[in-house]
């Protein structure tokens, strides 16, 4: 599927989410994963498919990189749900100055959340990343994650931590397959409708630069059906991108049981 199409079908599921809104007042509202590095434990409401898409711009040693990433989000029952996501579009640019454009890998997850009590829950995601993406825009191998993630919501405070690792199918010369990182995200409410979410991340992998950031976002939130975010990231370490801005937003797409 070529990439002006993803982002066709994209802006196509959007107008049909938002037209229905008036049509389905009883629809519960979002779970945002947005706009952190960090996932939350807490899955969407059980037959609820959510999409989550957005508008990225980094930049790394002087090159730019846009992307359009997108997340959709189904909870089979309160324990168990999937996602599935990845880049729409990618443009990119190389050392020689040119430009390369395209899909951006796959990622499907499945997903185990435990809640303690209705304000603390445990969660696991068993991740796989297929190589989608033609060469340059990714690593064009398969990799494995396994996330486990601790969150506390009240409603007006919320806290996500995030402890994983990874096997990438690529690895350079003399560095290790396997990587670790964590993340911790804060949220809380700054204003009716409005929060602002500040995180830091790090991961490690052997034989390679290890890699910080620093994110800072606010969400608003419109209606329970909607929420939207902007903010950026700030690499803290050699190994880390530079900087990034983005954009996104949050909405469900329908009951589907």
């Amino acid at each position: 599927m070529k990439p002006s199409v993803h982002i066709s079908l994209l802006c196509l599921l959007s107008c049909i989410s938002l037209a229905s809104y008036a049509d389905d007042e009883k629809e519960d509202g979002v779970t945002p994963y947005r706009p952190s590095v960090s996932n939350t434990a807490f899955l969407p409401q059980t037959g609820q498919l959510e999409l989550e898409a957005g508008f990225t711009r980094s930049r790394s040693d002087g090159l730019y990189r846009d992307s359009v990433p997108y997340l959709l989000k189904l909870a089979f029952n309160p324990r168990w749900g999937v996602l599935l996501g990845g880049d729409a579009h990618i443009r990119q640019q190389n050392d020689d100055g040119s430009m390369q454009r395209g899909i951006g890998d796959t990622s499907i997850t499945l997903k185990y959340a435990y809640a303690l009590d209705d304000k603390r829950a445990l969660g696991l995601e068993f991740g796989n990343k297929l190589p989608t993406a033609k060469f340059g825009l990714g690593s064009g191998k398969t990799d494995y994650v396994l996330n486990s993630i601790w969150s506390y919501d009240d409603g007006s405070r919320a806290l996500d931590i995030n402890l994983n690792t990874s096997h990438l199918g690529f690895a350079e010369p003399g560095s290790s397959a396997w990587q670790t990182g964590l993340s911790a995200a804060a949220s809380w409410t700054v204003a009716e409708k409005t929060d602002l979410t500040a995180e830091l991340s790090t991961a490690y992998r052997r034989g390679t630069a290890s890699q910080h950031q620093l994110l800072m976002a606010l969400s608003y939130s419109p209606t329970p059906k909607m929420t939207l975010d902007i903010g950026f990231t700030r690499g803290l370490a050699a190994g880390s991108p530079d900087w990034s801005v983005f954009t996104g937003i949050v909405i469900p797409l329908g009951k589907l049981f």
